[in-house]
C-alpha cells in the first residue's frame, strides 16, 4: 500500500486551501456554482471554495458607462443621420446577470444599439435636435424594461452626437438665417408702428395747443445752436408769413378788378 508522509499530506492540504481562496472586492459579488448548480451569492471579502467542485463568478456592482457606437438612422421625415449615445447602467442582481444571459455587457450593448435606431427612426429631425430630453427618457424606459430580467438597471441614456450630411447642414443654416431676417423685419415693423402712433399723438397735442408748437420750435432752435454749425437754417413759422401772403392776394385781386373795369369801359 502507498504511504504518504505527513509533510506531503500537509503540502496537499495547503495547496487545496490556497487553490480555493477567492478575494472579492467591496464592489464585487461572487455567484457560486456547485457541481453546476446555483449555490448563492457571496459578499465582499475572503471566500473559500472547494477546488474542482465549486466555481465562483465575479460580478462588478459598479455603474458602467458604455459608449453606444454611431448608428445610421433614417428619421420619420426621411433624413439620414448618424446618432450615438452614452448608456449608464449597473447590475442589481448578480445571479440573474450570470444565469439569465450569456454576456450581459454584450447583450446590453446590442439592445441599446437596436433601440437607438428604432426610437430615433420614429422621430423627425427637428425632434431629435430640440427634444433630446424626451427621447433620452424614452430610450431609458425601453432599455431598462428589456434588461430587467437580466438583473441590470439602466439609470440614464444620453444622446451624445447627431451628425448630419453637409447638404443638410447648409440647408439648416439657410433656414436659420431666414428666420433671423424674418424676426428682424418684424421687430423693425413693430418699431415703425409704435413710432407712428407716438407721432400721431404728438401731432394731435400740438394741433390742439399752438403754444406747444411754438415751444417745440424754440427747443429745436436751441438744439441747432448747440451743434456749433457754421450755417443755420432758420425755419419761419407759417403764421408769420400769412399776413404778407394775404395782403399780396388782396393787391392782386384789386389789380385784376381794375383791369376788368377798364376793359368794360
Amino acid at each position: 500500500m502507498l504511504s504518504f508522509s505527513p509533510v506531503i499530506l500537509v503540502g496537499i492540504a495547503l495547496a487545496l486551501l490556497f487553490a480555493g481562496v477567492r478575494i472579492l472586492q467591496e464592489y464585487e459579488r461572487g455567484v457560486l456554482f456547485r457541481f453546476g448548480r446555483y449555490g448563492g451569492v457571496k459578499d465582499a471579502g475572503i471566500r473559500w471554495i472547494i477546488p474542482g467542485v465549486d466555481r465562483l463568478v465575479k460580478i462588478s456592482l459598479r455603474e458602467i458607462v458604455m459608449d453606444v457606437p454611431p448608428q445610421e438612422v433614417i428619421t420619420r421625415d426621411n433624413v439620414s443621420v448618424k446618432v450615438n449615445a452614452v448608456l449608464y447602467f449597473r447590475v442589481l442582481h448578480p445571479e440573474r446577470a450570470v444565469i439569465q444571459v450569456e454576456n450581459y455587457l454584450y447583450g446590453t450593448s446590442q439592445l441599446a444599439q437596436t433601440t437607438l435606431r428604432s426610437v430615433c427612426g420614429q422621430a423627425e429631425l427637428d425632434e431629435l435636435l430640440s427634444e433630446r430630453e424626451r427621447i433620452n427618457r424614452r430610450l431609458q424606459e425601453i432599455i431598462d424594461t428589456q434588461t430587467e430580467p437580466w438583473g441590470v438597471k439602466v439609470r440614464n441614456v444620453e444622446l451624445k452626437q447627431i451628425d448630419l450630411a453637409e447638404e443638410m447642414r447648409r440647408a439648416m443654416a439657410k433656414q436659420a438665417e431666414a428666420e433671423r431676417e424674418k424676426r428682424a423685419k418684424l421687430i423693425h415693423a413693430q418699431g415703425e408702428f409704435a413710432a407712428a402712433e407716438q407721432l400721431q399723438k404728438a401731432s394731435k397735442i400740438l394741433s390742439a395747443e399752438p403754444a406747444a408748437l411754438q415751444l417745440r420750435y424754440l427747443q429745436t432752435l436751441t438744439e441747432i445752436a448747440t451743434e456749433k454749425n457754421s450755417t443755420i437754417l432758420f425755419p419761419l413759422p407759417m403764421d408769420l408769413l400769412r399776413p404778407l401772403y394775404e395782403s399780396s392776394q388782396r393787391a392782386a385781386a384789386e389789380a385784376e378788378a381794375e383791369r376788368s373795369a377798364q376793359r368794360k369801359a
